[in-house]
């Protein structure tokens, strides 16, 4: 039984025979069949017809056995010659061609064959060569047409999302995934109003350029902007494979796009054109990945109460500012160098929303942006109106007050009414001066001192024209 065993395991299954052992050894045997047919039957005919003896016959038979040796010889010397010349060796040429392609050398692919071989394999070498020359050139045409679909589709989707998207079986297919991610949106201040007064092709270039240096700091920080909201940005940090430092780069990308922003301000002057300010909020948790709509129309994103909540945060902030919410801070909070929290109470949350101002992050990134340190308060007074904002619209006012005192950016204004903390607003000063009437400023509540009769409320301005910048300017340095 072990020597069967052997014997099987020693033995080549035919599917690994070459052409040589097959070819070979099939013309071996079938001569060896015919010789052994012909001795049988020309003993058997000797026999039947001469009566020979045994010795006779057995003669005869060692005879016919030697002539059937000789031939056999001779065939397979002479015929193993014929079929390696004229069949094996230029099959083997032609596997062995098969196996050294190199696709991204094709030129160096040949098989070489004598003047003699047979037509036949001519003609599969041939269609062998047109047949790899077709499907090069179909593969490249694939390979371009794939790398023309993630170009073209990698500016409007993350280059990830796209790859995502071609590389699985299930990359159409409408539905999600659930996971947690961190959402960053940022968003610019006050620039719909400074659209409204500048050249639309020049505010198409100001937030083209803006929107390219942003793009830039998140592809660094590997985030996959979702979407451009006008002069927003949706970010999120986690698709399409969660990590676990998602919600330190993205603290670490938020300050990293307020330090280009400093920078792009700097060109942005230095060209006669207005700086920018942008606020970035932050959030962390639960979402549903993935393709949504329909067969129709279908867009890869991401859907949850986290976005939401990231846009809350960021609507709270004032240029320059990226605040974290409890999610994200509670993950990274050791790390980072922030501010006392902000607390306020949303309309449709149940509960107040908690924000950090964040101004710098450790290693390994080591990155700090604080805002820049205001100018002192100068007394000057200037009536002027305020309404209330709710987003873009206005729901209450206008309400008389007068400044107290303001600097570039800050203005401690008196008024009758209360307003909380973080309530957008827009002023109006209530006079011209030397043919000049300003237009509206917007501002964001960001201190209340209640202690004063009436109230002061000390605000942010987050837009402000530059006309009237540069007029407020030049009454501060006189006073």
């Amino acid at each position: 039984m072990n020597t069967e065993l052997s014997t099987q395991q020693t033995e080549k299954p035919l599917k690994d025979k070459g052409i040589r052992e097959i070819l070979l050894a099939g013309v071996f045997w079938r001569i060896l069949v015919i010789e052994m047919i012909l001795l049988v039957w020309s003993v058997v005919y000797k026999m039947a017809s001469e009566g020979a003896s045994g010795v006779d016959l057995m003669w005869y038979a060692l005879r016919i056995i030697l002539l059937v040796v000789v031939i056999i010889m001779f065939m397979m010397i002479s015929l193993r010659r014929f079929l390696e010349r004229r069949i094996i060796r230029p099959m083997e040429a032609i596997a062995e061609g098969n196996r050294r392609l190199d696709v991204a050398h094709p030129e160096v692919d040949n098989v070489p064959l004598e003047d003699d071989v047979a037509v036949e394999i001519r003609e599969i070498v041939s269609t062998r060569a047109k047949m790899l020359e077709a499907i090069l050139n179909v593969s490249n045409q694939r390979l371009q047409l794939v790398t023309f679909i993630k170009d073209t589709f990698g500016r409007y989707l993350s280059r990830k999302i796209v790859d995502e998207i071609l590389e699985s079986p299930e990359g159409r297919r409408i539905g999600g995934r659930r996971q947690t991610v961190t959402v960053l949106m940022s968003d610019l201040r006050g620039f719909s109003d400074l659209s409204d007064s500048r050249d639309p092709e020049e505010m198409v270039r100001i937030l083209n350029r803006y929107l390219e240096a942003m793009t830039q700091v998140i592809q660094e920080y590997d985030g996959v902007i979702d979407e451009f909201i006008g002069d927003a940005i949706l970010t999120v940090f986690g698709i399409p494979e969660e990590r676990a430092d998602d919600p330190a780069r993205a603290v670490a990308c938020a300050l990293a796009m307020q330090q280009t922003l400093a920078d792009l301000n700097r060109d942005l002057v230095a060209d006669g054109l207005p700086p920018l300010e942008m606020g970035i909020g932050i959030n962390t948790g639960p979402v549903v990945v993935g393709n949504l709509g329909s067969e129709a129309r279908t867009k890869y994103g991401i859907v949850g109460a986290v976005v939401n909540v990231a846009s809350r945060i960021e609507s709270n902030t004032v240029g320059g500012q990226v605040l974290l919410g409890e999610a994200t801070y509670t993950k990274v909070d050791a790390q980072l160098a922030a501010e006392p929290p902000m607390t306020v109470m949303m309309k449709g949350f149940k509960r107040p929303l908690v924000c950090y101002p964040v101004t710098a992050i450790g290693p390994p990134y080591d990155i700090r942006f604080n805002l820049k340190t205001p100018d002192p308060l100068v007394e000057i007074c200037l009536p002027l109106q305020l309404w209330r904002l709710d987003g873009k619209k206005v729901v209450a006012g206008p309400i008389a007050g007068e400044t107290r005192k303001l600097n570039e950016t800050t203005f401690v204004v008196n008024f009758t009414e209360l307003l909380l903390p973080l309530t957008n607003v827009k002023l109006l000063f209530t006079f011209c001066q030397d043919a000049h009437c300003f237009s509206d400023i917007y501002a964001k509540v960001i201190d209340v001192d209640h202690a004063s009769q009436p109230p002061a409320y000390r605000l942010q301005v987050t837009y402000m024209d530059q006309e009237d910048r540069a007029l407020l300017n030049r009454w501060i340095r006189a006073a």
